[in-house]
């Protein structure tokens, strides 16, 4: 498993935008300080306020509006459900640093949380990949 701990200024509105992507709170690993937000069996995330946050680091949290400390990125099985994160992330207040690029065996983009934090999205047909691969190795 991994746990992806997050900075955030308001954990109830960053806990409602995760929510707003399909992920689920996990009430056992959630307070006024903390929300669990569960993605799969494999990915969790944690929104911590900066407070509590800063009790894991003496190093000064980031804006992540303005700078970049990590790129997290979730595949996904068609290209249907790359599209529809990316809706949801805007409906629910976020925004498209990247825009959706179609590179044939591989599609996605980027989506920012309110807070900044950029989570890439992609689906790549691994098939098509591994032949372009192939192909550019005996180019």
């Amino acid at each position: 498993m991994i746990f992806v701990n997050l900075p955030v200024t308001d954990v109830a509105k960053s806990t409602a935008f995760y929510e707003a992507l399909g992920f689920e709170k996990n009430d056992q690993m959630s307070n006024e300080q903390a929300s669990g937000m569960v993605w799969s069996d494999a990915i969790n995330v944690m929104l911590l306020d900066h407070a509590f946050y800063s009790t894991f680091t003496n190093k000064t949290i980031i804006d992540a509006k303005t700078t970049s400390g990590v790129l997290n990125c979730l595949s996904f099985d068609d290209k249907g459900a790359v599209d529809a994160i990316h809706v949801a992330a805007k409906a629910a207040g976020g925004s498209e640093p990247r825009p959706i690029e179609d590179q044939g065996f591989m599609y996605g983009g980027a989506f920012e949380d309110p807070d900044g934090h950029t989570w890439e999205t992609v689906w790549m047909d691994m098939q098509a990949f591994a032949a372009d691969a192939v192909q550019k190795a005996t180019s």
